[in-house]
């Protein structure tokens, strides 16, 4: 019998597999949908937002590519008009009461169905433009804030450079005031002095909020934002004294072209300098922001919405993974049936269900953070700084410990799904280079982690005192001494049990006689850890939801903290009272929550409720037909014709011709 690639089309209806599972389905899954969106409301609304911006004609009319098999020219000017189409249609939704359109195009939710490795004019809305808001005073910004609204000019944020990245105050770009011409020059004076890395800098960008020394008087008065065009609004060709280009190929995120700059004798004017903070004034005297960490507002923004990104990112991943399981069947079968789905191995149960546990942990908790943001800019707005302490560490604890875990547990699901999870068509790879690049920008987490432990030995040492702490680090006025016996059984007592070990590993850190980098970031990351945990426990009580959802929230709340305490035992043992009998018992706990855990896997990523389009994967597409689909996706790429000249033989002999 003859075989054509055209009878592997995909089937009608679900894969039975991956139907029996959700069979399986023991919760109200809307209802959990519902409270992992924030609301009813909140689920109808981005489902109608999905469906406007995913299926507009401005959208569909071009056709979707496999952009890693493009030329890097053709992929930039491909993904720069998807860009542009995706922020048009954005608009329209807004226009029509589509609310979070323009936030959501650049999320990895709906952004991701469109530009699923990043966009070129990401930083115009993520930091450019909130940098204005947020650095400068209404005169200087209103004209500009208009053209970049209407994307007449394209911006980004200009701080990493070649030889400093998150050591801000290494930074060595310089910004001179002249007083005279009331002017600032621009200077690079070395080679690691040039700007490298910023999104949409390499060919798009014609303007950019610059992070440069400012100097004034013949004083270092520390780095400060200007506001500087770099290349015509009309050619989009570099100015003079502007040297500017693309940095190359990334493991991800290559659609953001990211580049490099560097100045020489270039001037700006006065205005330049974003001065809602800190100014100077035209005779060259400098007048001091009220708050020294107001110039970091725009990194404490972005770091509080890359732990909610991040968050996606796992969900997607474990979304693939765990439909991939139910359905890739691998070992030896009864006698008379069907091989074993692997997601029946209790070994692959652990590699994913611990880390679906903490996508719903890092989904609560990373609201959370986003809930506190809004407050304290709210306060900061009123005149009110004293709580920006607290979200400046927390907002490096929560990107420093979901960046690093969400990364981590995407490349287990990435392996958990064999040699096709490294197929790009799979999704996994281009989900996991997003998430690992997260680590590093916006403050590479091991820095992140030391400015943490600056903070909680400070805290510690003040609760020490006897002084009340802020509502994430109150743990450290805690004695512990209430409960006689150590609690494994309940939410709360799991909670003090993290508590417990976060405050001794603070306190063995404050009581170092010198400076011990590696505790410090052990101390910042169960720090962090401490707060998931204690968010988590809180999101499940108190979550206006069934039974049957609280059961299956406090499951996974469960699995994560059992995993995480076997995971840092040590720790468990030494702070928080633990015996080995009873870390046994939490082995038991674990290994009972994957079993329960089991049946309801695809039902629970299924509430994740993400569409295929914003998943982009052969591998976890809601029908299961996994196979049809990477067949499918490799059939694309084999329609072009060979001739004699595409024969190794052929380049061979024309090779050896030469020698």
């Amino acid at each position: 019998m003859k075989m054509d690639v055209s009878d592997f089309k995909i089937p009608e209806g679900i894969n039975p597999d991956l139907a029996e599972e959700r069979l399986n389905k023991s919760f109200p899954q809307e209802e959990l949908t519902n409270y992992l969106d924030g609301s009813p409301e909140k689920t109808k609304e981005r489902r109608s937002l999905e469906k406007f911006i995913i299926e507009h004609p401005l959208l569909k009319e071009e056709k979707t590519v496999v952009v890693e098999t493009l030329a890097a020219s053709q992929r930039y000017k491909y993904e720069k008009e998807m860009a542009c189409r995706l922020m048009l249609v954005a608009r329209q939704a807004e226009e029509e009461g589509l609310s979070d359109a323009i936030r959501g195009m650049f999320s990895s939710g709906l952004g991701a169905a469109v530009l699923p490795d990043g966009s070129p004019i990401n930083l115009h809305f993520v930091m450019f433009v909130p940098t204005l808001v947020g650095q400068g005073e209404p005169d200087q910004i209103a004209e500009i804030l208009g053209k970049a609204w209407n994307l007449d000019i394209v911006g980004t944020y200009a701080q990493t450079e070649l030889g400093h990245g998150t050591f801000i105050r290494g930074l060595e770009l310089q910004a001179e005031y002249d007083p005279e011409r009331k002017e600032f020059e621009l200077n690079s004076p070395t080679l690691t002095s040039f700007k490298w890395w910023p999104g949409g800098l390499g060919r798009t960008a014609t303007h950019a909020v610059v992070m440069a020394k400012l100097i004034t008087q013949g004083v270092n008065r520390g780095v400060h934002p200007f506001l500087v065009q770099l290349r015509s609004e009309e050619t989009n060709q570099p100015l003079k004294g502007v040297i500017v280009g693309e940095i190359g190929p990334k493991l991800g995120m290559n659609a953001n072209d990211n580049g490099y700059l560097g100045f020489q004798n270039y001037r700006i004017p006065l205005r330049a300098l974003l001065s809602k903070n800190a100014r100077v004034e035209p005779d060259g005297s400098y007048v001091s922001p009220p708050r020294e960490k107001l110039g970091y507002a725009t990194m404490v923004f972005v770091r509080t919405a890359v732990a909610m990104n991040v968050t996606v990112d796992l969900q997607k991943a474990l979304t693939i993974a765990v439909r991939y399981s139910a359905v890739r069947r691998q070992g030896e079968s009864a006698p008379g049936g069907k091989e074993p789905k692997i997601l029946d191995y209790p070994t692959q149960q652990a590699k994913l269900l611990p880390s679906l546990a903490m996508a719903v942990g890092f989904k609560i908790a990373s609201s959370h953070l986003w809930d506190t943001y809004n407050n304290i800019q709210n306060e900061i707005e009123q005149g009110n700084y004293d709580n920006l302490p607290e979200l400046h560490a927390l907002s490096c604890a929560m990107k420093a410990l979901l960046t690093s875990e969400s990364a981590h547990a995407i490349d287990e699901a990435r392996k958990a799904c064999g040699g096709h999870g490294f197929m790009c068509s799979s999704g996994l790879p281009r989900i996991f280079g997003m998430a690992t690049a997260a680590c590093t920008y916006e403050g590479e987490n091991t820095v992140l982690q030391l400015q943490i432990a600056r903070f909680l030995i400070k805290s510690a040492r003040s609760a020490r005192e006897g002084n009340p702490q802020a509502p994430s680090v109150s743990y450290l006025n805690n004695t512990f001494g209430h409960k006689p016996t150590v609690d494994i059984i309940s939410d709360f007592g799991l909670v003090e049990l993290f508590e417990k070990a976060a405050a001794g590993k603070v306190y063995s850190l404050l009581d170092q006689a010198q400076d011990n980098p590696i505790m410090s970031t052990e101390a910042a990351d169960m720090h962090a850890r401490s707060f998931v945990i204690s968010e988590f426990a809180q999101g499940v009580t108190g979550a206006p939801v069934s039974t049957r959802i609280k059961r299956v929230l406090s499951d996974l709340f469960r699995l994560l903290a059992t995993t995480w305490i076997l995971q840092f035992s040590s720790d468990f043992l030494r702070y928080s009272g633990l015996n080995f009998a009873q870390l046994d018992r939490i082995r038991e706990d674990r290994d009972t929550l994957l079993n329960h855990l089991r049946p309801i896997a695809v039902p629970l990523v299924d509430s994740f409720d993400f569409r295929d389009e914003v998943l982009q994967s052969s591998l976890g597409s809601y029908d299961g037909w996994v196979y049809h689909r990477l067949f499918q996706a490799a059939n694309e790429l084999n329609k072009e014709t060979y001739s004699k000249e595409d024969t190794v033989k052929y380049i061979m002999d024309k090779l050896r011709s030469k020698l």
